[in-house]
Protein backbone atom coordinates (compact mmCIF):
# COMPACT_ATOMS: atom_id res chain seq x y z
CA UNK A 1 0.00 0.00 0.00
CA UNK A 2 1.24 3.31 -0.89
CA UNK A 3 1.85 5.80 1.99
CA UNK A 4 3.05 9.24 2.12
CA UNK A 5 7.06 9.80 2.05
CA UNK A 6 8.10 10.33 5.73
CA UNK A 7 10.09 12.84 7.39
CA UNK A 8 13.59 12.07 9.16
CA UNK A 9 14.85 15.05 11.06
CA UNK A 10 18.62 14.45 10.78
CA UNK A 11 19.56 15.15 14.74
CA UNK A 12 22.64 17.27 15.39
CA UNK A 13 24.84 18.34 12.34
CA UNK A 14 28.18 17.15 14.12
CA UNK A 15 26.48 14.00 14.84
CA UNK A 16 26.11 10.46 13.13
CA UNK A 17 22.62 11.37 12.04
CA UNK A 18 23.32 12.77 8.31
CA UNK A 19 25.67 9.65 7.87
CA UNK A 20 23.54 7.30 8.56
CA UNK A 21 20.24 8.83 7.10
CA UNK A 22 22.21 8.69 3.79
CA UNK A 23 23.68 5.39 4.39
CA UNK A 24 19.75 4.45 4.49
CA UNK A 25 19.03 6.30 1.46
CA UNK A 26 21.84 3.81 -0.18
CA UNK A 27 20.32 1.18 1.04
CA UNK A 28 16.89 1.94 0.21
CA UNK A 29 16.64 -0.70 -2.30
CA UNK A 30 17.93 -3.57 -0.53
CA UNK A 31 15.43 -3.01 2.41
CA UNK A 32 12.56 -2.29 0.19
CA UNK A 33 12.61 1.38 2.23
CA UNK A 34 9.31 3.77 1.50
CA UNK A 35 10.15 7.12 0.17
CA UNK A 36 11.44 9.40 2.33
CA UNK A 37 13.16 12.89 2.87
CA UNK A 38 15.44 14.82 5.04
CA UNK A 39 15.17 17.59 7.18
CA UNK A 40 18.49 19.44 8.33
CA UNK A 41 21.74 21.25 6.78
CA UNK A 42 22.80 19.86 3.46
CA UNK A 43 26.15 20.72 4.49
CA UNK A 44 26.17 18.38 7.28
CA UNK A 45 25.36 15.46 4.59
CA UNK A 46 27.97 16.51 2.47
CA UNK A 47 30.61 16.37 5.07
CA UNK A 48 30.16 12.99 5.52
CA UNK A 49 28.79 11.65 2.16
CA UNK A 50 29.65 11.95 -1.36
CA UNK A 51 26.24 11.26 -2.70
CA UNK A 52 23.32 13.14 -4.68
CA UNK A 53 21.09 15.72 -2.66
CA UNK A 54 17.98 16.79 -4.18
CA UNK A 55 16.69 19.83 -2.05
CA UNK A 56 12.73 20.12 -2.41
CA UNK A 57 10.49 22.88 -0.69
CA UNK A 58 7.28 20.40 -0.04
CA UNK A 59 7.09 16.56 1.14
CA UNK A 60 4.88 16.18 -2.12
CA UNK A 61 7.98 16.66 -3.69
CA UNK A 62 10.02 13.91 -2.14
CA UNK A 63 8.56 10.90 -4.41
CA UNK A 64 9.70 12.03 -7.32
CA UNK A 65 13.19 12.22 -6.57
CA UNK A 66 13.52 9.55 -4.20
CA UNK A 67 15.10 7.23 -6.85
CA UNK A 68 17.75 8.99 -8.00
CA UNK A 69 18.87 11.29 -4.84
CA UNK A 70 18.13 11.70 -1.37
CA UNK A 71 15.15 14.62 -1.13
CA UNK A 72 15.88 17.33 1.20
CA UNK A 73 14.40 20.69 2.70
CA UNK A 74 17.03 23.37 3.85
CA UNK A 75 17.17 24.35 7.34
CA UNK A 76 18.84 27.74 7.69
CA UNK A 77 22.51 28.00 7.28
CA UNK A 78 24.23 26.75 11.00
CA UNK A 79 27.76 28.04 10.56
CA UNK A 80 30.64 25.99 10.55
CA UNK A 81 30.06 22.12 11.06
CA UNK A 82 32.88 19.41 11.92
CA UNK A 83 31.80 16.15 12.44
CA UNK A 84 32.23 15.52 15.68
CA UNK A 85 32.23 18.50 17.08
CA UNK A 86 28.67 19.75 18.49
CA UNK A 87 28.17 23.42 19.13
CA UNK A 88 25.13 25.57 20.35
CA UNK A 89 24.47 26.17 16.69
CA UNK A 90 24.40 22.75 15.34
CA UNK A 91 22.21 22.25 18.44
CA UNK A 92 19.36 25.26 16.94
CA UNK A 93 19.69 23.65 13.48
CA UNK A 94 18.74 20.04 15.13
CA UNK A 95 16.12 21.88 17.15
CA UNK A 96 14.64 23.50 13.78
CA UNK A 97 14.90 20.73 11.84
CA UNK A 98 12.95 18.78 14.48
CA UNK A 99 10.59 21.19 14.73
CA UNK A 100 9.64 21.44 10.84
CA UNK A 101 9.89 17.95 10.27
CA UNK A 102 7.21 16.85 13.57
CA UNK A 103 5.13 20.07 11.78
CA UNK A 104 4.93 17.79 8.83
CA UNK A 105 4.52 15.07 9.56
CA UNK A 106 0.63 16.49 11.27
CA UNK A 107 -0.28 17.01 7.72
CA UNK A 108 -1.69 14.04 5.43
CA UNK A 109 1.66 15.03 2.92
CA UNK A 110 3.77 12.94 5.44
CA UNK A 111 3.36 9.21 6.42
CA UNK A 112 5.42 9.41 9.37
CA UNK A 113 8.39 10.95 11.58
CA UNK A 114 11.74 9.59 12.06
CA UNK A 115 14.39 11.35 14.46
CA UNK A 116 18.25 10.76 14.39
CA UNK A 117 20.15 11.87 17.72
CA UNK A 118 20.73 14.53 19.54
CA UNK A 119 22.85 16.02 22.33
CA UNK A 120 20.33 16.74 24.90
CA UNK A 121 23.07 18.65 26.59
CA UNK A 122 23.60 20.88 23.82
CA UNK A 123 19.75 21.19 23.32
CA UNK A 124 19.40 22.18 27.28
CA UNK A 125 22.32 24.80 26.55
CA UNK A 126 20.45 26.77 24.02
CA UNK A 127 16.72 26.17 26.76
CA UNK A 128 15.18 23.00 25.42
CA UNK A 129 12.71 22.21 28.35
CA UNK A 130 11.71 18.85 28.05
CA UNK A 131 13.42 15.50 29.10
CA UNK A 132 13.66 14.04 25.26
CA UNK A 133 12.99 14.13 21.90
CA UNK A 134 9.54 12.23 22.79
CA UNK A 135 8.33 14.63 24.74
CA UNK A 136 8.36 17.54 22.33
CA UNK A 137 6.91 15.49 19.67
CA UNK A 138 4.50 14.76 21.94
CA UNK A 139 3.83 18.43 23.28
CA UNK A 140 3.56 19.58 19.35
CA UNK A 141 0.67 16.81 18.87
CA UNK A 142 -0.81 17.96 21.49
CA UNK A 143 -0.35 14.69 23.70
CA UNK A 144 0.24 14.96 27.78
CA UNK A 145 3.70 13.48 27.49
CA UNK A 146 2.24 10.78 30.33
CA UNK A 147 0.36 9.69 27.57
CA UNK A 148 3.20 8.88 25.50
CA UNK A 149 4.74 5.80 26.12
CA UNK A 150 8.03 4.65 24.63
CA UNK A 151 8.43 1.34 22.75
CA UNK A 152 11.74 -0.24 22.26
CA UNK A 153 11.05 -2.28 19.29
CA UNK A 154 13.66 -5.20 17.34
CA UNK A 155 12.66 -8.32 15.47
CA UNK A 156 12.12 -10.34 18.39
CA UNK A 157 10.95 -8.38 21.03
CA UNK A 158 9.00 -5.48 22.40
CA UNK A 159 9.69 -3.66 25.35
CA UNK A 160 7.94 -0.68 27.03
CA UNK A 161 9.76 1.01 30.26
CA UNK A 162 6.91 1.93 32.19
CA UNK A 163 9.40 5.14 33.99
CA UNK A 164 11.95 6.11 31.77
CA UNK A 165 15.17 8.33 32.68
CA UNK A 166 14.93 8.79 36.75
CA UNK A 167 17.21 7.35 39.61
CA UNK A 168 16.21 3.95 40.16
CA UNK A 169 16.15 4.32 44.09
CA UNK A 170 12.74 6.46 42.91
CA UNK A 171 10.70 4.30 40.87
CA UNK A 172 8.99 2.80 43.40
CA UNK A 173 7.93 6.22 44.46
CA UNK A 174 6.79 6.98 41.11
CA UNK A 175 5.04 4.15 40.41
CA UNK A 176 1.51 4.21 40.42
CA UNK A 177 -1.59 1.62 39.23
CA UNK A 178 -2.99 4.68 37.57
CA UNK A 179 0.29 4.85 35.88
CA UNK A 180 0.38 1.31 35.07
CA UNK A 181 -3.07 1.69 33.82
CA UNK A 182 -2.16 3.91 31.33
CA UNK A 183 1.12 2.80 29.77
CA UNK A 184 -0.89 -1.03 29.65
CA UNK A 185 -3.80 1.05 27.76
CA UNK A 186 -1.71 3.00 25.32
CA UNK A 187 0.35 -0.13 24.54
CA UNK A 188 -2.63 -2.60 23.64
CA UNK A 189 -4.02 0.40 21.26
CA UNK A 190 -0.56 0.96 19.95
CA UNK A 191 0.18 -2.54 18.88
CA UNK A 192 -3.18 -2.48 17.61
CA UNK A 193 -2.92 0.15 15.57
CA UNK A 194 0.76 0.01 14.64
CA UNK A 195 1.44 -3.24 13.64
CA UNK A 196 -2.37 -4.63 13.31
CA UNK A 197 -2.52 -7.30 16.34
CA UNK A 198 -5.56 -7.73 16.75
CA UNK A 199 -5.44 -8.57 20.19
CA UNK A 200 -2.01 -7.88 21.69
CA UNK A 201 -0.64 -9.98 24.53
CA UNK A 202 1.26 -7.67 26.96
CA UNK A 203 3.21 -9.69 29.94
CA UNK A 204 4.36 -7.36 32.44
CA UNK A 205 7.68 -7.66 34.86
CA UNK A 206 7.99 -7.40 38.71
CA UNK A 207 9.67 -4.77 40.47
CA UNK A 208 11.85 -7.08 42.49
CA UNK A 209 13.92 -10.29 42.38
CA UNK A 210 11.53 -12.82 41.48
CA UNK A 211 8.63 -10.95 41.13
CA UNK A 212 8.70 -10.10 45.14
CA UNK A 213 8.75 -13.97 46.00
CA UNK A 214 4.71 -13.25 47.33
CA UNK A 215 6.09 -10.30 49.53
CA UNK A 216 8.83 -11.84 50.59
CA UNK A 217 11.35 -9.70 48.68
CA UNK A 218 9.37 -6.60 48.01
CA UNK A 219 5.78 -5.44 48.09
CA UNK A 220 5.41 -3.66 45.15
CA UNK A 221 4.15 -6.53 43.52
CA UNK A 222 1.08 -7.02 45.69
CA UNK A 223 0.30 -3.33 45.72
CA UNK A 224 0.10 -2.25 42.45
CA UNK A 225 1.29 -4.39 39.88
CA UNK A 226 -1.14 -6.94 41.03
CA UNK A 227 -4.09 -4.78 41.36
CA UNK A 228 -3.57 -3.07 37.88
CA UNK A 229 -3.28 -6.66 35.76
CA UNK A 230 -6.48 -7.68 37.24
CA UNK A 231 -7.92 -4.37 36.49
CA UNK A 232 -6.76 -4.43 32.49
CA UNK A 233 -8.04 -8.52 32.91
CA UNK A 234 -11.65 -6.87 33.81
CA UNK A 235 -11.43 -4.70 30.73
CA UNK A 236 -10.34 -7.60 28.44
CA UNK A 237 -6.68 -6.99 27.94
CA UNK A 238 -4.49 -9.66 27.28
CA UNK A 239 -2.26 -9.31 29.96
CA UNK A 240 -0.13 -11.82 32.20
CA UNK A 241 1.90 -11.12 35.36
CA UNK A 242 3.86 -9.97 37.38
CA UNK A 243 6.78 -12.18 36.04
CA UNK A 244 10.15 -12.57 37.09
CA UNK A 245 12.70 -10.50 34.86
CA UNK A 246 15.23 -12.79 34.63
CA UNK A 247 13.40 -15.71 33.12
CA UNK A 248 10.62 -13.51 31.38
CA UNK A 249 13.24 -12.37 28.18
CA UNK A 250 14.70 -16.25 26.72
CA UNK A 251 13.23 -17.45 23.51
CA UNK A 252 10.51 -19.20 24.41
CA UNK A 253 8.85 -16.69 27.17
CA UNK A 254 9.10 -13.83 24.24
CA UNK A 255 6.87 -16.23 22.37
CA UNK A 256 3.84 -15.71 24.33
CA UNK A 257 3.76 -12.44 24.61
CA UNK A 258 3.85 -9.06 21.56
CA UNK A 259 5.34 -6.44 24.22
CA UNK A 260 6.83 -6.60 27.54
CA UNK A 261 6.15 -4.26 30.14
CA UNK A 262 9.05 -3.18 32.47
CA UNK A 263 9.10 -1.16 35.51
CA UNK A 264 12.40 0.75 34.72
CA UNK A 265 14.58 1.83 32.32
CA UNK A 266 17.15 -0.77 32.31
CA UNK A 267 14.74 -3.42 33.01
CA UNK A 268 13.58 -3.15 29.12
CA UNK A 269 16.54 -1.42 27.22
CA UNK A 270 19.22 -4.18 28.48
CA UNK A 271 17.48 -6.85 26.86
CA UNK A 272 16.35 -5.37 23.86
CA UNK A 273 20.27 -3.83 23.25
CA UNK A 274 21.46 -7.17 24.16
CA UNK A 275 19.28 -9.04 21.79
CA UNK A 276 19.34 -6.46 18.97
CA UNK A 277 21.74 -3.48 19.29
CA UNK A 278 22.38 -2.69 15.88
CA UNK A 279 18.73 -2.54 15.22
CA UNK A 280 17.03 -1.53 17.99
CA UNK A 281 14.12 1.02 17.23
CA UNK A 282 12.72 3.52 19.74
CA UNK A 283 8.91 4.08 18.81
CA UNK A 284 6.39 6.24 20.52
CA UNK A 285 3.04 4.78 21.18
CA UNK A 286 0.22 6.72 21.97
CA UNK A 287 0.53 10.00 19.48
CA UNK A 288 -1.62 10.78 16.33
CA UNK A 289 1.29 10.50 14.04
CA UNK A 290 3.94 7.24 13.68
CA UNK A 291 7.12 8.83 15.00
CA UNK A 292 10.32 6.23 15.48
CA UNK A 293 13.79 6.61 15.94
CA UNK A 294 17.02 4.76 16.20
CA UNK A 295 17.79 3.47 20.00
CA UNK A 296 21.15 4.70 20.04
CA UNK A 297 22.95 8.17 20.51
CA UNK A 298 25.50 10.71 18.64
CA UNK A 299 28.31 8.74 18.77
CA UNK A 300 30.68 11.96 18.43
CA UNK A 301 33.63 10.02 18.47
CA UNK A 302 33.00 8.17 14.87
CA UNK A 303 31.20 10.92 13.49
CA UNK A 304 33.13 11.85 10.81
CA UNK A 305 34.87 8.90 10.19
CA UNK A 306 32.50 6.73 7.85
CA UNK A 307 31.87 4.08 10.59
CA UNK A 308 28.34 4.15 11.65
CA UNK A 309 26.62 1.48 11.39
CA UNK A 310 23.23 2.59 9.65
CA UNK A 311 21.05 -0.80 10.52
CA UNK A 312 19.01 0.82 13.62
CA UNK A 313 18.27 3.91 11.41
CA UNK A 314 17.27 1.48 8.55
CA UNK A 315 15.07 -0.18 10.94
CA UNK A 316 13.40 3.05 12.10
CA UNK A 317 12.71 3.81 8.67
CA UNK A 318 10.96 0.46 7.67
CA UNK A 319 9.06 0.53 10.82
CA UNK A 320 7.68 3.91 10.42
CA UNK A 321 6.66 3.10 6.91
CA UNK A 322 5.19 -0.45 8.31
CA UNK A 323 3.22 1.42 10.77
CA UNK A 324 2.02 4.19 8.12
CA UNK A 325 0.44 1.03 6.34
CA UNK A 326 -0.69 -0.39 9.34
CA UNK A 327 -2.90 2.81 10.00
CA UNK A 328 -4.12 3.01 6.68
CA UNK A 329 -5.80 -0.68 6.50
CA UNK A 330 -6.52 -0.58 10.38
CA UNK A 331 -8.16 3.39 10.48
Amino acid sequence: MEISPLAIALGDPAGIGPEIVAKAWDAREQHGLSPFFAVGDQRSIEAVWPGPIQLINSPDEASACFGQALPLIQIVDTGVIIPGEPDLAGARCALDSLELAAGLARSPMVGGLVTAPVAKAQLYAIGFAHPGQTEFVAERCGIAASNAVMMLAGPSLRAVPITTHMPLRDVSDYVTIDLILAKARATERGLAKNFGIERPRLAIAGFNPHAGEQGAIGREEIELIIPAVEILQAEGVDIVGPLAADTMFHPRARAQYDCALCLYHDQALIPLKTLHFDEGVNMTLGLPIVRTAPDHGTAFAIAGRNEANPGAMIAAIALAGEAARNRLIHA
